[in-house]
Parts: structure tokens; C-alpha cells; sequence
């Protein structure tokens, strides 16, 4: 087994330490990724692979010493394209801890099975991802345009050459999502803001869930407007607004009864954060590929034309 580190410029000391251990591990590589971005690093990466199977960490994840095992049993047991496990969330401080309990449950993700399920089942996409070598071949490399929703978009791709997706809950890793207000925003805004990339590129990629947040955000803009032009506008804004109110208190009151009621007083707040996040981010997406929707080609590497520096 061989383990590939793709280091985006970091200043906390990782390639020194990377290439320490190198010195005592003959499998270690270090490769350097100067765009900074998970595409190119990924890529870059892959590159330097010499392995049939691919397994990718990321690094904010922590995996179970069984996972390349679990990994590579049930790309053989299933022939599945891409495998990967459930995403167990945690997060730093009360507002962290709320984030995970948040993102673990529909009302915060929607039905994006690799959230919350445990149960070995078909899905459209997992969490990170393990891949026979053929899968790049076939598929190509991930698209370096996208800074954000690269796994989205080549998941496709793997679904349209005939591949299929499996969730397994054995395959066990716990990753640390953000744990700040503004870290939270920042991270969402920017998965709806390229997903109009997605979308653009592939129509059918789109799911019901994801158009939910910015037709949320829309009717509340709309609304606002209405309120500040017409008399009646103030009771369309207030019965938008009520009604989410009611289902995040609905949902918050269902995830602190499982999660535990300290909860209670932040995830309204993190429920609210995620979907404005990502509706708005949308939208401004919408207005800064207004005209590339003939563009479909993105930055997709060819297998085995890329090499590592």
C-alpha cells in the first residue's frame, strides 16, 4: 500500500513532517499542489498512484484502522464503482457539536443518504470515495474548475459510464466539520454557489432537495420586496417565514431528542445558516455564470496526462 500526501501550501508544517516520515516509510510521497484546491490535489495525486485501487482521505477526516480494508473488501464483494462509508460528524464547542447533530439529519442535508444512514445500500453519491483504477480511466480525472461540488459532478460521470454507488457503515471515519458561524456560512455559500457549475454542465445531476434552499431564499427576497411596495407584502414574507420557522423548530425539537437537549438553543440557528447559506450562494451563482450555459466542458484531465511535480 502506498500513501500519497497532496499538500495545498500549508503553513502548519506538513510537508516537513511529511517528508520526515518518508525517510523512514519507502510508501510515503509527498506531492505538491500549488492551486490549493481538492481537484488538483486529487488529480495530482492520483497521478503519482501506482495502485489499482484508489482510496481518498481528506484532511479533516480521522478513518477507523480497518478502513482501506473494508475499502477494498466490498469493491470486490459488490463490483460497485465507488464505495465509501456513512459521514460521522463532530465538531468543536457547543456550536460545532450542534453543526454535526444538524448535518446528520434530512432536515439539514436532505435526503443525502451518506449523512445519516446505516444501513449497506445503493446511493448516489458517498462520502470521500474508493474507486477501482479503471473508474479514472473510463470517467476521467476530477474537474479542476470546480473549487467546490467535484465529487457531485464526477459521481455523475461514474453513473452515466454505467457505475454504480455503494454506502457501507462498516467503512467508519468521523470527520470535524466547521465549527464557527461564519466558517459554517463561508463552507455552504460556496456548495451552492458551484453547484450552478453542476448544474450548467449536467442538467440531470440536480436533485429536488438541492433547489429547495434557493427558492426559499428567492421567496424571501420577493417577499421583502412585495412587503416594502405593497400593503399586503408583510403577510406572504410573514407566512413564508413563519412556516420555515415552524419546520426548523419542528426538526431542531427531533434531532435534540436524539442528540441530546443541550442542543436545542443552536440548532435553529445551524439549520437556518445551512439552507440561507446555500440558497443565497446559489443565486449568486445564477448571476456569475449567467452566460455559460453552453459551457459544458469544464477542466477534466485525461487519465495519464497529468504528472506529478
Amino acid at each position: 500500500m502506498e500513501v500519497i500526501v497532496a499538500d495545498g501550501c500549508s503553513d502548519d508544517n506538513t510537508p516537513q513532517i511529511v517528508t520526515e516520515y518518508a525517510k523512514r516509510y519507502s510508501n510515503l510521497r509527498l506531492v505538491h499542489n500549488p492551486r490549493r484546491i481538492v481537484p488538483t490535489g486529487f488529480n495530482l495525486a492520483l497521478a503519482a498512484a501506482k495502485g489499482e485501487i484508489i482510496v481518498r482521505v481528506d484532511g479533516h477526516t480521522t478513518i477507523e484502522s480497518d478502513y482501506v480494508r473494508q475499502c477494498v473488501e466490498t469493491l470486490e464483494r459488490t463490483g460497485a464503482a465507488n464505495v465509501g462509508g456513512r459521514m460521522d460528524a463532530v465538531g468543536r464547542g457547543r456550536f460545532g457539536e450542534a453543526v454535526a447533530a444538524a448535518t446528520s439529519s434530512s432536515f439539514g442535508v436532505g435526503n443525502s443518504r451518506s449523512h445519516y444512514s446505516y444501513k449497506e445500500e445503493w446511493v448516489d453519491s458517498v462520502y470521500l470515495g474508493a474507486w477501482p483504477r479503471r473508474v479514472f480511466e473510463e470517467s476521467g480525472l476530477f474537474d479542476e474548475e470546480l473549487v467546490h461540488d467535484q465529487d457531485d459532478e464526477f459521481n455523475y460521470r461514474v453513473r452515466k459510464h454505467g457505475g454504480k454507488m455503494l454506502l457501507n457503515p462498516q467503512i467508519r471515519s468521523v470527520y470535524t466539520n466547521r465549527s464557527s458561524p461564519v466558517a459554517l456560512w463561508k463552507q455552504y455559500f460556496q456548495y451552492g454557489f458551484w453547484k450552478v457549475r453542476v448544474l450548467q454542465k449536467h442538467q440531470k445531476q440536480m436533485r429536488p432537495r438541492q433547489f429547495a434552499p434557493p427558492l426559499f431564499v428567492l421567496s424571501l427576497i420577493l417577499s421583502l420586496c412585495f412587503a416594502v411596495l405593497l400593503p399586503w407584502g408583510w403577510i406572504s414574507l410573514a407566512a413564508i417565514a413563519g412556516c420555515y420557522a415552524l419546520a426548523n423548530l419542528g426538526a431542531s425539537a427531533i434531532a435534540v431528542a436524539v442528540k441530546g437537549w443541550e442542543h436545542l438553543p443552536l440548532l435553529p440557528l445551524v439549520y437556518a445558516i445551512l439552507h440561507l447559506s446555500y440558497g443565497f450562494g446559489f443565486l449568486v451563482g445564477l448571476i456569475k455564470f449567467w452566460n455559460r450555459w453552453g459551457d459544458r466542458k469544464g477542466k477534466v484531465p485525461r487519465f495519464g496526462a497529468l504528472h506529478t511535480p
